[in-house]
């Protein structure tokens, strides 16, 4: 059996939005994902959301997003560091404790394509699963999130014999630059026309003005039918 290739591609350059209600193309080899675990959208033929944050630092938004997803009764899954986790020991326990999925983004936050070692590769998910357990005392959901997008074949391969789904996106945009935040109305409308059935939404929660659009994005999503599921419902 050939070794998987270690060549490295990027989610965040190959991807072509959707617009209205139309699939997303994004330039992933679907083989891959089928043969290793991996998704960038779940079921298309229901109007699913599955919705993502991404957790790299905190910027004083996640207690205000934590608020609007419970009020609105959806669960979201957060893809956390471990500098992430050991800086925000409650909130995180709190993501759990609300009925939200934590998930492993890495320790460092490296593209995990540059790294081929398995053992180093291991490591990067395992100490954060260790991190947030002795934060927390709960065993994090076995999903992952490569950093920036970034996946090989062979990254792919060593995720999956981790035991754990590999979870990339098909909505995202320009949200994470927290001194150069998009304008709040455009974004909700871009998003609102980028919306899409079973798509893997991916927001990061540094974002000012996502916080400010979620409360009403969740309304007019469940306004236009859409259905909120958690990463355990994926096919």
């Amino acid at each position: 059996t050939p070794k998987p290739s270690s060549a490295a591609s990027d989610v965040y350059k190959r991807q072509v939005p959707a617009s209205e209600e139309k699939i997303p193309r994004v330039d992933i080899d679907v083989d891959w994902l089928k043969k290793y675990n991996g998704y960038y959208i779940g079921d298309t033929n229901n109007k699913y959301i599955f919705l993502t944050f991404d957790e790299g630092y905190e910027n004083g938004y996640t207690a205000k997003i934590l608020d609007i997803l419970k009020a609105n009764n959806v669960k979201a899954a957060f893809f956390v560091t471990v500098p992430y986790i050991k800086s925000n020991k409650e909130l995180v326990k709190r993501m759990a404790d609300e009925g939200n999925l934590v998930c492993n983004h890495s320790n460092t936050h490296p593209s995990m394509a540059t790294i081929t070692n398995e053992e180093k590769f291991k490591w990067e998910l395992t100490s954060t699963e260790e991190a947030y357990k002795e934060a927390t005392g709960y065993d994090m959901s076995k999903f992952f999130r490569p950093p920036m997008g970034r996946y090989s074949e062979l990254s792919l391969n060593y995720t999956n014999k981790l035991g754990y789904k590999t979870i990339f996106w098909s909505l995202a945009y320009k949200d994470w630059l927290k001194d150069n935040q998009p304008n709040p109305e455009q974004a909700k409308k871009l998003i609102l026309k980028r919306t899409h059935p079973g798509g893997i939404y991916l927001l990061h929660a540094v974002s000012k003005t996502n916080t400010d659009i979620l409360d009403s994005l969740i309304k007019e999503w469940k306004s236009r039918g859409y259905e909120f599921k958690t990463l355990n419902d994926l096919p």
